[in-house]
């Protein structure tokens, strides 16, 4: 049994793909985690390669329920609104990161994958075969591992219900592809915006005593960061300040980033904030963001690289 698989990653594009070989999920917004069951004990791994079973204590009690003697799961957990709808900002306050009236165990596991089950490497077979040996695992669970619902559909009314729904997207995958690590093209992701990771580099405090005005956000371009311009929305007043005080215990007077700001407060490059936004600006700067949580960069393999614009 494989100690650690790197994820299969969907490949960003503009519409979603045509043909009868193609199925469709929602995309959810959360943490990436594979689910590693093993006699007499339970492994929860991050997109990074991190071990963090302690953080989704009841996605690893669930997990030793299922009826499998070892397997790897790969799918989202996942805070739900009051809509039905993944919220990273809830998931962010479970986790401990931010004020919250959620516990860690409101945290749901949306399974969309096997790559391992009972002595067999699942990894060669193709995605609709997986799919069919993960469904009786999972399917039809109230717990906290659920099944990920796959539908045969046409793409672009399944994206247009989706967009309508306020969910953040859709993923297809082929069905005939075996899961393969890293980023290609049997998997696609099809956004209703786009949304992606920056290192935080500072703040520029509010005008509200003890809050943030705007966050200062650099993206990787080759072994360095560049910055590409600031968010002020997307947190409420009682988050601002959480976040101000999490960031005035890295404050630096060494910025990442060759910027000077007035009363800017520069901070280590150690957290980043996932963001939503429109599009890139012609001078390299991110139009409307809004802030919809923040990681810790320790665990991260997603900083958005410039190169990629």
């Amino acid at each position: 049994m494989p100690a650690r698989v790197e994820p299969c990653l969907a490949a960003l594009v503009d519409k979603p793909p045509k043909g009868p070989d193609w199925a469709f999920e929602v995309k959810w917004d959360g943490y990436r985690l594979a689910v590693h069951i093993e006699p007499g004990r339970v492994r929860i791994i991050t997109r990074g390669g991190y071990d963090w079973t302690e953080r989704f204590p009841s996605v690893a009690d669930d997990a030793r329920r299922l009826a499998v003697k070892t397997a790897i799961l790969d799918g989202e957990a996942v805070v739900l609104d009051d809509k039905g709808r993944s919220d990273f900002g809830m998931l962010q306050r479970a986790l401990g990161r931010l004020p919250s009236a959620h516990e860690a165990g409101a945290i749901v596991l949306y399974a969309f994958d096997l790559l391992y089950l009972d002595g067999r490497d699942l990894r060669r077979l193709p995605q609709r075969e997986r799919r069919r040996l993960l469904e009786p695992i999972v399917a039809g669970r109230e717990g906290a591992i659920r099944s990920s619902e796959q539908v045969e559909a046409d793409g672009n009314e399944f994206l247009r219900v989706a967009c309508a729904h306020g969910l953040e997207g859709i993923i297809a995958k082929h069905q005939d592809k075996p899961y393969r690590s890293g980023r290609g093209d049997w998997w696609q992701k099809i956004t209703c915006t786009r949304r992606d990771s920056f290192v935080i580099v500072g703040f520029e405090p509010s005008t509200v005593p003890g809050a943030i005005g705007r966050l200062m956000l650099a993206a990787r371009k080759g072994e360095g960061l560049v910055y590409v311009g600031g968010c002020g929305t997307g947190w409420s007043r009682q988050e601002s300040i959480k976040l101000r005080d999490l960031l005035e215990g890295i404050a630096t007077k060494s910025p990442a980033v060759n910027l000077k700001r007035k009363n800017a407060v520069f901070t280590d490059p150690l957290l980043i904030a996932d963001v939503e936004y429109r599009t890139w600006t012609d001078d390299g700067k991110l139009r409307h963001p809004s802030f919809k949580g923040i990681r810790e960069r320790a665990d991260d393999a997603t900083v958005f690289a410039l190169s990629s614009v």
